[in-house]
């Protein structure tokens, strides 16, 4: 899986990039001049595919269904904030931005549709970590406490497991800290059973999609949308601009 970095004004320079899935492995090797022309002439005829698919919105009811919580107001402005767990980036925009996103949220200035992904699954050393910590934050979702949602969601990334390390999570371990965190005990057995797993997979997969259909082939994490569009969250002064523009 590839990394293509993206420059942020106010993150360190090692840490600049979204994480982007890797494209599919599968592609033919070259080898008859004959067939290099056939190959030129489908990436023309792609590369058009792929500019007008950058050009598309994502459906704003399949971000709500697929959205891991949605945390906020109705009548507050909207963003949809696309994660993985095991991403580094994005436990630095958490680290960043997370106590002035979740203020906002208690504050009743933002509703925030949260998709977890799970691309880096392969690059965790249980193989499937991410989309693990997606089923276990679509369990605390389920308990409907918006309180007890943010501050796990923050948890995690402060307990974060390092992308290509020798160990991550188990499920015990993230039904602890969800339980640290307020969940009930029904909630810790969901997370601990694995209960949500395989909903908070397809959740993962459609909200990767609707994402795709806004950036094509640049679609990685962290993302913001805002109204259907990607805000530049190297502006450190982003979610100030689309309250108080969505305020005025």
């Amino acid at each position: 899986m590839n990394d293509k970095r993206k420059s942020g004004a106010s993150v360190p320079k090692t840490t600049k990039s979204k994480y982007q899935p890797s494209a599919n492995s599968s592609r033919m090797t070259y080898i008859l001049g004959g067939l290099a022309i056939l190959v030129v002439a489908a990436l023309v005829i792609g590369g058009i595919f792929w500019s007008q698919r950058d050009k598309g919105s994502a459906d704003d009811s399949a971000l709500s269904a697929n959205a891991t919580m949605i945390a906020g107001p109705g009548t507050a402005p909207t963003i949809d904030l696309f994660e993985d767990p095991l991403c580094p980036i994005c436990g630095q925009f958490e680290k960043q931005y997370g106590q002035q996103i979740n203020a906002a949220i208690t504050g009743n200035k933002i509703r925030v549709r949260f998709h977890t992904l799970d691309f880096l699954n392969q690059k965790s050393a249980s193989g499937d970590y991410s989309v693990r910590a997606a089923g276990a934050l679509t369990c605390v979702a389920a308990e409907g406490n918006t309180d007890v949602y943010l501050k796990f969601h923050s948890a995690l990334f402060s307990n974060q497991p390092q992308e290509g390390g020798s160990s991550d999570l188990t499920n015990a371990d993230l039904a602890r800290i969800a339980g640290e965190q307020g969940a009930s005990p029904a909630t810790t057995k969901c997370i601990a059973d694995g209960g949500k797993v395989g909903e908070a997979g397809d959740k993962a997969t459609a909200s990767f999609e609707e994402l795709q259909k806004v950036l094509g082939d640049q679609a990685g994490t962290p993302t913001v949308l805002h109204n259907g569009e990607a805000v530049d969250i190297s502006n450190t002064n982003w979610l100030n601009d689309i309250i108080g523009s969505d305020n005025a």
